[in-house]
């Protein structure tokens, strides 16, 4: 059976998957990259050694084809796709992780019953820790799930929800790096007017995120939990968790989400208002 996945776009979205495929272990002959800049095409048969080559030959034969162009490239692709003629010795399945574009955009373009799995990924897949979070279209089957499920896990933690979710996820994982970014360039800020150096202070933010997020993800403990566990009864912290609720930290974020997901709402009905950035709840690659 064959084994091979295309990707078409080599961007920093193509890229990071392509790394994180070889480093799990996937074999170079099993991967074959699109790139329409010369340039650019040039940089990653270099630097990965993998086939770069033209989308009929790097599609023939794949088993999964992950779209990962900008918006305004995907038109061009999908007629590109839609007009090959399918010598598949297995059947393929299009993986799009292009922000914002519904799978019913793939499944309409490509041949009748073409299975399409729609990805919304986030900026930590540049350091293989992403959250992908797929949803599948009308003709997409569990086994193509898995296996679907099983490449992208090569770059971070992977979940599953109906498509009708995918406005929530770009407002929570899709966007929710820059909200921690945020966070941190706000406690750098204040730690300097506190005293410290920038320096000082931006190395106590990254690793206390860091650790933060560590413990979130390894101890078992709620958010919840481990918040009330490092807020004593009157202590520092408990002072200044008064401050950040008094400041309305709980509302903003709701209402950040909140228009996080109207906006992907908008934009998944008409992604070409934002030209080639399109939706950028992932991340622009």
């Amino acid at each position: 059976m064959s084994e091979r996945v295309a990707i078409i776009g080599a961007g920093k979205i193509g890229e990071a998957l392509l790394a994180g495929l070889l480093a799990s272990g996937k074999p170079t002959r099993d991967l074959a990259i699109v790139e329409h800049s010369a340039v650019r095409a040039a940089e990653i048969a270099d630097e990965y050694k993998v086939l770069v080559t033209d989308l009929a030959t790097a599609v023939e034969h794949a088993r999964i084809v992950v779209v990962a162009v900008k918006p305004d490239g995907v038109d061009g692709v999908l007629a590109a796709l839609g007009k090959l003629e399918d010598n598949n010795d297995v059947e393929r399945v299009t993986v799009t992780l292009v922000a914002g574009i519904p799978a019913a955009k793939f499944e309409n373009a490509l041949p009748a019953g073409s299975p399409v799995i729609r990805v919304m990924s986030n900026m930590p897949l540049l350091v293989n820790e992403a959250m992908s979070v797929l949803s599948t279209g009308r003709y997409a089957t569990a086994e193509q799930v898995q296996t679907v499920s099983a490449l992208l896990a090569t770059v971070g933690k992977v979940m599953v929800v109906p498509e009708n979710l995918m406005d929530a996820v770009t407002a929570i994982s899709g966007s929710g790096p820059a909200y921690v970014f945020l966070l941190a360039e706000t406690m750098i800020d204040a730690g300097v007017a506190l005293g410290l150096t920038r320096a000082q202070a931006a190395a106590m933010a990254k690793q206390t995120i860091r650790g933060a997020g560590v413990m979130l993800t390894d101890t078992g403990m709620t958010a919840t939990d481990l918040r009330a566990a490092v807020t004593s009864p009157a202590g520092t912290t408990a002072a200044a968790i008064t401050e950040l609720e008094r400041g309305g930290v709980r509302s903003a974020m709701y209402a950040a989400t909140a228009a996080a997901a109207g906006r992907s709402a908008q934009l998944s009905r008409r992604p070409e208002l934002e030209g080639s950035a399109g939706n950028d709840g992932g991340f622009r690659g």
